[in-house]
Order: structure tokens, then C-alpha cells, then sequence
């Protein structure tokens, strides 16, 4: 059974979380602010955490880069749930931090569809890194590999939520909004080609091992 941890604020929302998640078989585990999920992570390390973004006097971000710098708990995926939309700048400056990005509200299957995808994902991701060490790539590539592979991934997200929040095609987008999205649709595509290249190296060290 996955742990899944909820921070936010709000106990209804927190209650409401925690029913569903029970529901859907996971052990939930409950937070009513962001200096309670941090003090609980002290003793508890979940599987997931789902963090509201709107919480005081500690926000989301703040709690999400707490939990980051802490040895302890920076592996922990962190899938925000939150009912602000997403900036560019957040995007920018958190998209490395995070799993996903969930606009509530949410329904059941919703919700269990994104923790899933995010717990798959880590598990392909650590499927490939052990395939690509037993081949014997370099260790500066595999963590690449790994970085990136989650990376155009949430990235990837991260642009079709912008992208169906603001419409750069509107006269009325700002020019920097355009710009900010022009902007990491080409970075995902650099991501993406570094990746392939890691990937075929992978398998010339595949086709090399099966010679021998």
C-alpha cells in the first residue's frame, strides 16, 4: 500500500483527500499547514505528497522548497493540487521540483490517474537507470539520463497547462507570457534531443555487451 501525504490548510479539503485516497487503497496521511507536513516528515516518509499552493503563513512553494533542501525528503515526489493557475515564472522556477500540477477540483479517478502516472514514472525511471549502469554507462550520464527523463515529462505537462491557461495567440497575452512559453517549448525539445542521444548510447553499450 502507497503512503500519500496531504498538506493543505484547509480541513475540509484535507478530510476530503483523505477519504478519497482512502477509498482508492492508499494510506493517507494528513497535514493542516505547511510547518505540520514539514515537522511530520521528520518522522514519516511517504511515498507522495499532494501540496495545496494557497496556505498561510507558510505557502505551497515555500513548504515545497523546505522539503527539497532536506536530504530526508528532497526524493519524495511532490504533485501540487491546488486551485491557482499556473504562471510561467512558477513553471520556470519549480518545474524541477515537482511531479505533476493538478488543478482542483478533482474528481476520484482524476486524482488516482496522476498518482499513478507519477509513481509508474519513478518506477520506469529506475527500470532504466539499473538497465543503463548494468551496461555500464557513466555515472555523470545516468544521473543526466534521470533528470531528464522526468524532466520532459513534467516539462512537457507543465507547457500544455500554460499553454490552455494563456493564449499567446491573443493580442491580449503579454509579450513576455509568449515569450516564457516560446522559451521552454524550446528547452523541452533540447531535453528531448539530449535524451534520445543518451538513450542510443545506451543501446550501442547494449549491442556492444551482446557481441561479447
Amino acid at each position: 500500500m502507497y503512503s500519500v501525504m496531504v498538506i493543505d490548510d484547509s480541513p475540509f479539503i484535507v478530510d476530503v483527500f483523505v477519504t478519497m485516497l482512502e477509498r482508492g487503497g492508499y494510506q493517507a496521511i494528513a497535514a493542516y499547514s505547511g510547518e505540520e507536513g514539514l515537522e511530520i516528515l521528520k518522522t514519516v516518509t511517504p511515498d507522495l505528497i499532494l501540496l495545496d499552493i494557497m496556505m498561510e503563513p507558510m505557502d505551497g512553494w515555500e513548504t515545497l522548497e523546505n522539503i527539497k533542501i532536506n536530504p530526508k525528503t528532497r526524493e519524495v515526489p511532490v504533485l501540487m493540487l491546488t486551485a491557482k493557475q499556473l504562471t510561467p515564472d512558477e513553471a520556470e522556477g519549480y518545474g524541477s521540483y515537482i511531479e505533476d500540477y493538478i488543478l482542483k477540483p478533482i474528481t476520484h479517478r482524476e486524482l488516482y490517474e496522476a498518482i499513478e502516472r507519477v509513481l509508474q514514472r519513478r518506477e520506469m525511471i529506475r527500470s532504466d537507470v539499473e538497465n543503463a549502469q548494468q551496461v555500464g554507462l557513466d555515472q555523470h550520464l545516468v544521473d543526466e539520463y534521470t533528470r531528464l527523463a522526468k524532466g520532459v515529462d513534467v516539462n512537457s505537462r507543465l507547457l500544455r497547462i500554460l499553454e490552455t491557461t494563456y493564449n499567446i495567440h491573443d493580442s491580449k497575452a503579454s509579450e513576455k507570457i509568449s515569450l516564457a512559453i516560446k522559451n521552454m517549448e524550446n528547452s523541452i525539445k533540447f531535453q528531448e534531443n539530449r535524451l534520445t542521444q543518451i538513450k542510443e548510447q545506451i543501446k550501442a553499450l547494449q549491442g556492444k555487451q551482446t557481441q561479447e
